[in-house]
């Protein structure tokens, strides 16, 4: 047990070394731990206890790779923490695991650790030390480097687990998903050897600790946990299978990807458009909401899921009130998405694919049951995740730590070797790393053209450097393939685009057909229901025959012809208008055959005139109700023009969804706050010291001039400030009664307070005179 002497005179010498380094130095652990940062420290003494927080060191160590945290249980061994050890100790303790040849990257991750403050001292006659707390970032039990006499070798592993009898495999299941330590009386060498703890124990699947503690060894914890397992004693990146995959082929397959999710994107917004879908009382999307969209859409369920929760990241579907009688909410596009809709194709992909990236949440659990066992429906908080963002960073990166050959050529990873990577690269958040995670959420990245066969896309890596969506709009242009200006028509009345096509002709073919199939060439039909869709949007006979005589690159079938002709002379020559809606014919037979068929009694058609009747239905209910008596009625306007009946949609208010309840992330300051938070300190340490110090980046703060206690010292002096256009640091207590120390630049004076900007907080702020503890001008 450590003396409380003896701890004392340990944090005085850390304070002393923090103290000791370099203004620079110091920005770079505010970069590396931004949390140190936030809110500014008032000292030396205040940072230097938080960097030994606990929370705060594990979040340091949230990065590490398997060899740095094996470094901190090395130095944890030779108690690091206690006292100073030699570099030439520690590298024997790794040549003696039989880990030769590893002094240069000991070195690296020295580094690493000491850029952040968990070693500190130096590789010379000092010595290194490690900080309090720094052992518990290690994720397994600390003596994983020396040997665990009698547990199970990798390889054999799974074996054992598969011939475990129910008990057994039991209480193993139990130790890998909760916490690897389990409190037995059969832990004792001379307990019965024929109980489940002994048997595993013999079998190398449990150590013991002592006579009433066991522990479920790591890698039998990632083999039955589905991870990607790790030789425990392997301090080497694991090494891929050495493949490659050509970079233009990837990137053409990638925008392949890309043009089907939009297109499934487009029939989502449309099914959405034509028939909300109400939202549960607990949130989210209904099973049965979700079948319907997908049997709308001609999507899986799963496809379904992932499309609409990226829309939903998007805003491009939102959440509102009052389309249905209940009021009860429901989901449906936003306005904002017939702007989406029109935008080009790059643009559009552009937006979804940042959305995907940057959202929290999880589409692939859609549907997993959970402890209620009730399964996790799209849209709800179930399949919300605080680090959902970082995972699928780090599942994308991995392709940049993969070997990159040179020429045209990318690596292909598959979803174990990319699992097996992270474990090595991210230990500590290896849970989150199964291998469901990691092949489902490829699989979603897959979708949006960012990984195509193992291999990254060109898109794909640069959508990690957060490029803006104008930016990443750019990179992904070129991949795809120019728009037509042509389709082929067929003899049985199909359209065939080969590719996608120019806007104004993918307007029109959509007007005029109905999507029949798609992929890398979409097929339309053509049928009397959209050739009168045409019509009833103003289209004109000849502007039909002129659309395919243009644009095809094959003869116009005279069925086709015969039919948009024969359509066109029975279309209008029924006119529907509002009166609240009427009916008139230049032919009064026509109109007398009108009055006679079953629509008129259930539209209530009154004859006014041997060619005009009136009725008091909706004029989309007496277009309907004629059509499907047979009659192909048109409607027009109060002028007689032809009107665009064709449904728009549903469209909600432009709002953004209410985000969900997750971890708030640590704000990460500007270089510019971090330079100014280190120049705080300084100028607090020379204000305590009573003298300035000067530090080698010559950009410490020196105490010009100072008032304390005396409210008319301390407004002259900031007068003065404002005058002169000099920094002050001030020491406040704000609203909530937290002490504060800043160096801020002073902008005016007004009535009891003081407006400055903060580089911290990158603003102009009000600070109260009366809040004011000290003030003093420094140079600049």
């Amino acid at each position: 047990m450590t003396s409380p002497t003896s701890r004392s005179t340990r944090d005085s010498g850390f304070s002393a070394w923090l103290a000791e380094l370099s203004d620079t130095d110091l920005v770079a652990l505010l970069t590396h731990r931004p949390d140190l940062a936030v809110p500014p420290p008032l000292n030396m003494s205040v940072l230097s206890d938080r960097v030994r927080l606990r929370a705060s060191v594990q979040r340091a160590t949230d990065e590490a790779d398997m060899l740095t945290l094996s470094v901190i249980e090395a130095l944890a061994l030779l108690r690091a923490a206690d006292q100073a050890v030699s570099r030439e100790d520690l590298l024997d303790m790794f040549a003696k695991l039989s880990s030769p040849g590893l002094s240069r990257e000991i070195d690296t991750r020295l580094d690493w650790l000491r850029a952040r403050a968990i070693v500190w001292g130096d590789n010379g006659h000092h010595g290194l030390r490690l900080i309090d707390g720094a052992a518990d970032a290690v994720p397994w039990r600390i003596g994983r480097l020396t040997t665990l006499p009698g547990v199970a070798a990798l390889k054999t592993v799974p074996d054992l687990l598969r011939a475990l009898p129910p008990e057994q495999s039991a209480i193993v299941e139990k130790l890998a998903h909760g916490t690897p330590f389990g409190s037995t009386r059969d832990a004792a060498p001379d307990a019965p050897a024929e109980r489940p703890i002994p048997q595993l124990i013999a079998a190398g699947l449990l150590a013991r600790i002592d006579d009433h503690t066991v522990e479920l060894p790591f890698h039998v914890g990632q083999v039955i946990r589905g991870e990607a397992p790790l030789d425990p004693h392997v301090l080497t990146a694991p090494q891929a299978n050495p493949q490659t995959r050509n970079r233009k082929t990837t990137d053409a397959s990638a925008a392949g990807e890309a043009m089907d999710f939009l297109r499934d994107c487009a029939a989502i917004i449309q099914a959405l458009g034509m028939a909300p879908a109400p939202d549960l009382k607990a949130g989210g999307l209904g099973v049965r909401e979700l079948r319907r969209l997908a049997k709308s859409a001609g999507l899986s369920e799963e496809r379904t899921g992932l499309v609409i929760e990226v829309l939903v990241a998007a805003g491009l579907v939102v959440k509102g009130e009052g389309y249905l009688p209940s009021g009860d909410p429901v989901w449906a596009p936003a306005e904002i998405v017939d702007a989406w809709l029109d935008a080009d194709t790059a643009t559009r992909w552009a937006k979804v694919a940042i959305s995907w990236l940057t959202m929290s949440r999880r589409p692939w659990l859609i549907g997993w049951r959970g402890p209620t066992d009730k399964p996790a429906a799209a849209l709800s908080d179930d399949i919300v995740s605080h680090t959902a963002e970082a995972d699928r960073r780090h599942i994308l990166s991995i392709w940049m730590c993969a070997p990159s050959p040179d020429g045209p050529e990318s690596p292909v990873l598959s979803p174990e070797d990319a699992q097996r990577l992270l474990m090595w690269l991210r230990p500590r958040a290896a849970r989150r790393f199964g291998a469901q995670a990691v092949a489902n959420t490829l699989a979603e990245a897959s979708a949006l053209g960012l990984v195509v066969g193992g291999a990254l896309s060109t898109p794909g890596r640069m959508l990690l450097t957060d490029l803006e969506l104008p930016d990443l709009a750019d990179i992904m242009e070129p991949l795809l393939p120019p728009p037509l200006d042509h389709v082929l028509v067929q003899a049985d009345l199909t359209v065939v685009a080969p590719g996608p096509l120019i806007p104004d002709l993918h307007d029109q073919i959509n007007l005029v057909a109905d999507v029949e199939s798609t992929g890398a060439a979409t097929v339309y039909r053509i049928t009397e229901h959209s050739v009168l869709r045409a019509l009833d949007s103003g289209m004109s006979t000849t502007a039909l025959h002129t659309l395919f005589h243009k644009y095809s690159r094959t003869p116009v079938p005279q069925a086709l012809t015969y039919m948009i002709d024969d359509t066109a002379r029975r279309h209008g020559q029924l006119r529907v208008g509002v009166a609240t809606s009427f009916i008139r014919c230049e032919d009064p037979g026509l109109m007398r055959e009108v009055l006679a068929s079953a629509a008129a009694a259930e539209l209530g058609l009154r004859a006014l005139a041997p060619t005009v009747a009136v009725t008091q239905a909706t004029l989309g209910a007496v277009l309907e109700q004629l059509r499907s008596a047979g009659f192909t009625p048109a409607g027009e306007d109060e002028s007689g023009d032809i009107i665009d009946l064709r449904p728009r949609g549903v469209r909600l208010p432009a709002r953004r969804n209410k985000p969900p309840s997750v971890q708030r992330r640590v704000p990460v300051p500007k270089h510019e706050q971090l330079v100014s938070v280190v120049e705080g300190l300084r100028a607090a340490s020379a204000r305590d010291s009573g003298h300035s110090s000067g530090h080698s980046s010559g950009r410490s703060a020196k105490a010009h001039a100072s008032a304390s206690g005396s409210t008319a010292a301390t407004v002259a002096l900031l007068q003065l400030a404002v005058r002169a256009q000099r920094r002050v640091l001030i020491s406040f207590v704000d609203a909530q009664g937290t002490a504060g120390v800043r160096v801020v630049e002073p902008v005016a004076l007004q009535a009891g307070q003081l407006h400055a900007f903060d580089p911290t907080a990158d603003t102009v702020r009000r600070f109260s005179l009366a809040r004011m503890s000290s003030v003093e001008l420094l140079d600049n």
